[in-house]
């Protein structure tokens, strides 16, 4: 996979969807971000519609990161789906 988007340039396109200051967007970025470690920290699975669903399952020896994609992302590729909406 060659194509990257990085935090700076997620950060810029939001800022030009929502016609909003890059640095505002940033604060938001980050702090989205940091309530999903919490969330997981604590052990609460994230679920965000149209996305997908992160958890952690025990391991036998550690604790293991899962991500589950929505069925949009799953349509999206290719994938099984029942997804009906637009992509």
């Amino acid at each position: 996979m060659t194509n990257r988007m990085d935090k700076t340039a997620l950060v810029r396109r939001v800022s030009q969807r929502v016609h909003q200051k890059a640095m505002t967007v940033e604060k938001i970025v980050d702090s989205f971000l940091e309530e999903i470690y919490e969330a997981l920290k604590r052990g609460e699975s994230v679920s965000l519609r149209d996305f997908g669903s992160f958890y952690i399952r025990p391991g036998p020896a550690s604790r293991v990161f899962k991500f589950n994609p929505s069925q949009r992302l799953r349509k999206l590729f290719g994938w099984a789906s029942t997804y009906r909406g637009e992509l």
